[in-house]
């Protein structure tokens, strides 16, 4: 559930959260505690964020819920009711409290006989976005990074350079509340013991391994974490779900067709029956022809990437409106296609975040995973939808599967192999019919949903635009006239010169006309 700008008329997110409820309840706890700090013109943007880890990951390992344990109707979604405070000493309090007449005296005279002092000019920042917010030791970029200035790159600048971050709002919750659920439907999460942040990524890459294997055996599988490298810098997401059910078939068919109708030659290339003469092509099913379609490859079954959307509107959300989603899932779509093509450079994710690979697991948490899957671990690797003979030996169970990969390096390779046992045919087993699903926030009943196909002109673009705006080899943009809608509901109304400006031009553009009227 990777992230950041959902239809902001309604104040919903179309993304998930990098923090767990946990963590979400204690920062806002911290904002409730100091409301004076929260929008000072001297608040380091990262303060309250620092001792938060972003790349922690999953803490719990994820293993296949039975089908009798699956839920038959969507549940009801109830408000959390727990709260967390954070007690003070009570010694250190009462210190800090009195403070005697003499003391106060002495230090209000010391401050009224000093000479004011004049403020500094503030130094404009001039490095890139890229630099200031996403290089060591900070996170690295993420989904929603790439994805949230498709709605307004003024808007995501303002947001990073005062908190650092998209700040959660209660709604963006409910939407996590209702992943949560869809996930829970699919996966049981156990909680892990881990010992080093080694062991965090041993668990996140193990999941995904379970994810591919739930995926093959069920025909489906939710919130899987992907990582890729895009113009040499490492990008993560979640992908909310994969299925072998095609959301739109004419659509695909439509597709196909074109594709089809590329490959026709021309009307003056001479064909294979010019060559080989209609005689050769007929007979008794034995002729060329037949040869020709026996050596063909079966067709290998489809995945199709779906990203789930909460609503606060019984609307479907129309273009540009629909903008960052879609460009999300034709990302999702694209760096799906690097892992099932082993294109994503391994070392250069652990490198990015600074990762021993080649330290070995604890024996406590080889025990930990290993025992968590005896049950499935063998029947989920005879798959429904792949195949016979691409499963692994059925002697190996996952214990046996963990020790032979007990450190990062080994057990990345591990996942590269299930990736390519997932998707056969590399690449083109990803469908290009991508989803866009949205439910109410309340009770995740489904509102509707959108289909369109992925294009790689279209994604190509678009990165290379923001990788430059990433980089500070071009300013940030606001949004169009046409799209000035927008800005009515955006935190940063009063202070966006663009806006300014563009009512500006607008005035002098309308003075112009009356003028030449006149």
């Amino acid at each position: 559930m990777d992230m950041p700008v959902a239809d902001q008329q309604d104040g919903f997110s179309d993304y998930g959260s990098e923090f767990t409820p946990d963590e979400e309840e204690i920062l806002n706890g911290l904002l409730h505690q100091t409301p004076e700090q929260d929008d000072g013109p001297n608040r380091d943007p990262d303060f309250l964020l620092k001792d938060l880890k972003d790349e922690e990951g999953p803490r719990g390992a994820r293993i296949l819920r039975r089908q009798g344990q699956q839920s038959q109707d969507y549940p009801p979604l109830p408000l959390s009711k727990t709260r967390f405070t954070i007690q003070l000493d009570g010694d250190n309090n009462r210190s800090a409290d009195i403070e005697s007449r003499e003391s106060r005296l002495k230090r209000e005279s010391s401050v009224s006989i000093e000479a004011p002092l004049s403020p500094k000019p503030e130094v404009p920042d001039l490095r890139s976005p890229l630099e200031r917010f996403r290089t060591k030791p900070k996170k690295a970029l993420s989904v929603t990074d790439l994805i949230s200035p498709s709605w307004c790159e003024l808007q995501y600048w303002f947001t990073l350079t005062k908190h650092g971050k998209k700040r959660r709002t209660p709604a963006m919750k409910q939407g996590s509340a209702v992943h949560k659920v869809l996930e829970d439907q699919v996966h049981e999460t156990v909680a892990v013991d881990i010992t080093s942040k080694e062991e965090v990524w041993g668990l996140r890459i193990w999941n995904v391994i379970q994810g591919l294997k739930t995926l093959r055996k069920t025909g489906m599988t939710r919130e899987l974490e992907i990582w890729g490298v895009l113009d040499g810098l490492v990008v993560n997401g979640v992908i909310d779900e994969l299925s072998y059910i095609c959301p739109e078939p004419e659509l695909e068919e439509a597709e196909e067709n074109r594709e089809v109708a590329k490959k026709m030659p021309a009307a003056d290339q001479r064909t294979i029956t010019d060559f080989l003469g209609p005689s050769t092509l007929e007979g008794n099913g034995t002729g060329v022809l037949n040869k020709l379609h026996s050596a063909l490859p079966e067709k290998t079954p489809k995945i199709y990437i779906t990203d789930v959307k909460t609503r606060g509107t019984k609307s479907i959300p129309k273009a540009p409106s629909f903008r960052p989603t879609l460009m999300q899932l034709m990302l999702y779509h694209r760096i799906l296609s690097d892992l099932a093509t082993n294109k994503v450079n391994a070392d250069v994710i652990f490198d990015r975040y600074e990762l021993k690979a080649d330290d070995l697991f604890s024996d406590g948490f080889i025990a930990q995973i290993g025992s968590l899957n005896e049950d499935d671990f063998l029947a989920m690797d005879s798959p429904l939808h792949m195949p016979e003979g691409s499963s692994l030996p059925s002697s190996q169970d996952s214990m046996t599967i963990l020790l032979a990969h007990n450190s990062l390096r080994k057990l990345w390779t591990l996942m590269m192999q299930e990736f390519a046992r997932t998707f056969s045919a590399g690449a083109k087993s990803i469908g290009n019919v991508l989803k866009a699903e949205y439910r109410t926030p309340t009770d995740g009943a489904i509102l509707g949903n959108k289909t369109f196909l992925y294009d790689d002109t279209v994604m190509q673009k678009y990165l290379d635009s923001e990788m430059r705006w990433w980089k500070g080899e071009r300013a940030a943009e606001g949004v169009c006239v046409e799209e000035a809608y927008k800005c009515r509901t955006c935190d940063f109304f009063d202070e966006c010169s663009w806006r300014r400006n563009k009512i500006e031009e607008a005035t002098l553009k309308m003075r112009e006309r009356k003028s030449s009227v006149v």
